[in-house]
């Protein structure tokens, strides 16, 4: 049986391999555009979400940040508690329907489809993120002149990126898989390849054998990859701050190596000696 499988693959393969490659790149092209675009929406929602505001500030300010952290809340919710098909279904068939606003091209539909979905998912991420980072990383900006735009920019974003840059990757990953669902649009991704190949000859575990396989290999490497990422963005596991061989002031205080000579040892000498 197995000899049988490996002849219908090998056959599979030497007809619509390019077939199968192009679906592969388009998979990966989707997935790695729509989750950069999902992560800008996320970072901005988890922002905008976090900026304080309090019985003291005006009311203007207090009412719109209110009225955005609704909305995002809400978006986040519905993007969240519906399937990734009925979302494509709905903008790409109801957009016309109630809107008359028709999309052309298949690629911008899928691309916007699964950049909202992420970014729903990254909201919630980010904004963990950011309050995870010690209050005292704020106040001490905003101590030396920074406002809270600089504080988060500078110091608070870029600890945050590392901290959720796992959430990133698991959601890269699952991008990978579930642009498969973008099928029901007509976009030809690696799925949608699967599809039709195997209602054009017939072979549908074969051909499904090879989805599985090729769906294990790009996430692997993806795994890999980030894996690799999440490593440089952590640094050394060890760091030579200081050189002992050279005058060091920590703390307001100097320390000399032990062979060196003291600047106050003339004035130590000139006291013993009674000058």
């Amino acid at each position: 049986m197995l000899i049988q499988l490996f002849s219908d693959i090998g056959k599979l393969w030497e007809k619509y391999g390019s077939v199968y490659l192009t679906g592969i790149a388009n998979t990966l092209i989707l997935a790695t555009v729509a989750t950069l675009i999902g992560c800008v929406i996320g970072f901005l929602c988890g922002i905008l979400k976090t900026i304080p505001y309090g019985p003291n500030d005006n009311i203007i300010k207090r009412f719109l940040l209110r009225l955005i952290r609704i909305i995002i809340q809400a978006y986040v919710e519905v993007f969240r508690g519906t399937p990734m098909i009925l979302q494509a279904v709905f903008i790409y068939y109801g957009l016309p329907y109630f809107f008359g606003v028709a999309f052309k091209d298949i690629w911008t539909v899928s691309i916007l489809v699964v950049s909202i979905n992420t970014g729903a998912y990254m909201a919630e991420s980010v904004r963990g993120g950011i309050m995870s980072i010690d209050v005292g990383q704020f106040e001490g900006a905003k101590a030396i002149g920074m406002n809270h735009w600089q504080a988060m920019l500078y110091v608070i974003l870029p600890q945050t990126l590392r901290n959720i840059l796992p959430q990133i990757g698991n959601n890269y990953i699952i991008n990978v898989k579930d642009t498969s669902v973008m099928f029901i649009i007509g976009f030809s991704d690696f799925f949608a390849v699967h599809k039709m190949v195997s209602g054009a000859v017939f072979k549908y575990f074969p051909s499904a054998t090879m989805e599985m396989v090729g769906y294990l290999c790009l996430t692997l490497l993806a795994s890999f990859l980030l894996r690799k990422i999440e490593k440089k963005m952590a640094g050394k596991s060890n760091y030579e701050l200081v050189n002992t061989d050279q005058l060091v002031m920590t703390a307001g205080t100097y320390s000399l190596p032990k062979d060196a000579a003291s600047p106050f040892d003339e004035v130590n000498k000139d006291i013993r000696e009674g000058k």
